[in-house]
C-alpha cells in the first residue's frame, strides 16, 4: 500500500482536519512562535493558548517544573487577550494556512460568552474550544468542570451566543467525568477534549516549600496517560459527540491508542517542550503505521479496540 492510499483526513462534527494530530493549547503559544520552525499549515489544526476578554499576567514564579514523567506548570491562563490575539496573531496564522481552535476562558458565564463571541466565525477559526478545565485558577472557586451543573450553566450561556463549533474541555479532576460530559452534551457541545492537567504539587526538601509559588499546580506529559486513555474510553461509550483525545502522547502509536479507545483525533501538549515539531512527526508516524497495518484510513482505527 502506497503513501497516496492512505487517508490521513478526520472529522470532528462540523470540522474536517487534514489529520488527526492537533497542537494543544498552554503549550503551543499561539502558533505563532514557531512559524519557520513548523510548517504549520501542516498541523491538523492548533489550538491555541488560552484567551480571556482581557490580558493577564498569570501567576507568579516558579510557576513551571520537571517531575518525573511529565512536567507541574502553574501558569495560570496568562495571555494577551481576545482582541490583541484576533489583531497580531491570527493574520499570521491565516498566512501560514494554520486551521485554529480558539481556546478560551474568562470567570463568569458571561465572560466566557462574550470572549466567545468575539472569537465565532472569525477568519481562520475553525472551532471554539471552551475550558474550565484548569486547576490554576483558584478565582473560580474550584474546577469549573468538575461539577457538571455548574459547567453546564456556562456551555449554556456560551451556546447562545456562538453559531460555530463549541468544543469543552473536560477535567480529570472530578468525580464522573462521563456525567460531566453528558451534561455540556446536552447543552450544545459539538465535542469534547480530555482530559486537560491533574492537579499535582512538588516539594523543595530544602526550603521545605512547595516547589510552586501556587503550591499546586497541573500535571501533564507521559505520566498522565493511562488516565487519559480510561477517561476517553469511557467518554466514548458514554456521548454521542466526537471525543478528541489529550495526555502524554509522545508517538504515533500512543496516538493511535487514544483513537482505538474512541477518539476521532488527538492533541499533543508536552512533548512539543522537546521537540517542537512533534504533532507533525506524530501525524507522519500514525500515516507510517496504517500503511504498515493495511490501514486504509486514519478514521477506521477510532473505536477499534475491543469491546469499545
Amino acid at each position: 500500500m502506497d503513501a497516496s492510499a492512505i487517508d490521513t483526513r478526520v472529522r470532528v462534527g462540523r470540522v474536517e482536519l487534514p489529520n488527526a494530530v492537533i497542537a494543544a493549547s498552554g503549550t503551543f503559544g499561539y502558533g505563532t512562535e514557531f512559524a519557520g520552525i513548523v510548517p504549520l499549515g501542516e498541523l491538523g489544526a492548533i489550538s491555541v493558548k488560552g484567551l480571556s476578554l482581557r490580558p493577564y499576567a498569570g501567576k507568579p514564579a516558579p510557576r513551571l517544573i520537571e517531575s518525573p514523567a511529565g512536567m507541574l506548570n502553574a501558569i495560570g491562563l496568562q495571555n494577551i487577550g481576545v482582541d490583541a490575539f484576533v489583531r497580531e496573531r491570527l493574520p499570521v496564522l491565516r498566512q501560514e494556512g494554520a486551521r485554529v481552535v480558539a481556546n478560551f476562558w474568562g470567570d463568569s458565564p458571561e465572560e466566557f460568552a462574550a470572549c466567545a463571541e468575539r472569537l465565532d466565525g472569525v477568519d481562520g477559526i475553525v472551532a471554539l474550544e471552551l475550558n474550565a478545565a484548569s486547576p490554576n485558577r483558584p478565582e473560580w472557586g474550584g474546577v469549573i468542570a468538575a461539577d457538571p451543573a455548574a459547567l453546564a450553566q456556562v456551555v449554556r450561556a456560551v451556546r447562545a451566543r456562538v453559531r460555530g463549533p463549541l468544543w469543552v474541555k473536560l477535567s480529570p479532576n472530578t468525580a464522573d467525568i462521563a456525567a460531566v460530559a453528558r451534561a455540556v452534551e446536552a447543552e450544545g457541545a459539538d465535542a469534547v477534549t480530555a482530559i486537560n492537567t491533574l492537579r499535582g504539587m512538588a516539594v523543595d526538601l530544602v526550603t521545605r516549600r512547595p516547589a510552586l509559588a501556587s503550591t499546586t499546580g497541573g500535571l501533564s506529559g507521559p505520566a498522565i496517560k493511562p488516565v487519559a486513555l480510561a477517561m476517553v474510553h469511557a467518554l466514548a461509550r458514554a456521548v454521542r459527540i466526537p471525543v478528541v483525545g489529550i495526555g502524554g502522547i509522545r508517538s504515533g502509536e500512543d496516538a493511535l491508542e487514544f483513537l482505538a479507545c474512541g477518539a476521532v483525533a488527538v492533541q499533543v501538549g508536552t512533548a512539543t517542550f522537546y521537540d517542537p515539531a512533534a504533532p507533525l512527526r506524530i501525524a507522519r508516524e500514525i500515516e507510517s503505521w496504517c500503511r504498515a497495518h493495511h490501514v486504509g484510513a486514519v478514521a477506521n482505527v477510532t473505536g477499534s479496540l475491543a469491546g469499545c
